[in-house]
């Protein structure tokens, strides 16, 4: 990753001093942990220095829905960056029977033991995915990049255009608004995402289509 540290999502000072002092006391870093259970949905833990922040329950679920509602019964769905987002999606689509399907886009190698539905994915090479990832193959792509820098979003646009059918759900900060509305033709929701460590930077949803998260 070639941003600079100005550029990633900001823990605030209090929650980073508490990240801190639990990998101090555990002896152990979220890298470490490279036992995956499946099964165990959310087992995978956020690792803030790879500028991974995890959804609150409640946004996590209310982004899931979102998607699930958009994709329709039997939809695919994209998550690129947004692995608390798809954890949350398998959770959920255990328990319906108009099931969709969803593939994980992200850097994090520890998400292949989901199988065929992990995707390795560097922004860098926006472009350089499997060949049965089909161009406009996805009925919605949601989309969190890591950095919150012009370079970064642009190159995540290409992706997210490339696989989309039209709908696009973009996660980022506010400071992105312009950008977003620019690359992709995206509005400012009026919900507001929340993750489970407060961060600094003011966190906003993006959509270009009619969506209950606009009002």
């Amino acid at each position: 990753m070639s941003d600079s540290d100005d550029d990633v999502p900001q823990l605030s000072d209090s929650t980073l001093a508490a990240l801190h002092e639990f990998y101090a006391e555990s002896g152990r870093t979220a890298l470490e942990q490279n036992s995956v259970n499946t099964d165990q949905f959310g087992a995978v833990e956020e690792d803030w220095r790879m500028s991974q922040f995890w959804y609150s329950e409640e946004t996590a679920v209310r982004l899931a829905e979102e998607v699930m509602q958009q994709a329709g019964e039997h939809g695919r769905i994209a998550c690129i960056s947004a692995p608390s987002v798809y954890q949350k999606l398998k959770q959920m689509d255990s328990t319906r029977s108009d099931s969709v399907s969803a593939v994980l886009l992200e850097f994090d190698r520890r998400f292949a033991a989901y199988g065929d539905e992990f995707v390795f994915y560097d922004y860098n090479n926006p472009l350089c995915l499997p060949e049965d990832l089909l161009p406009q193959s996805f009925d919605i792509v949601i989309a969190d990049p890591p950095y919150l820098s012009e370079e970064c979003l642009s190159k995540v646009a290409l992706t997210v255009k490339y696989l989309t059918k039209g709908k696009i759900l973009l996660c980022t900060g506010a400071i992105m608004e312009k950008l977003a509305g620019k690359l992709m033709d995206l509005k400012m929701c009026s919900f507001l995402p929340k993750h489970n460590h407060n961060l600094a930077n003011e966190f906003r949803c993006y959509v270009n289509y009619e969506s209950s998260l606009l009002s």
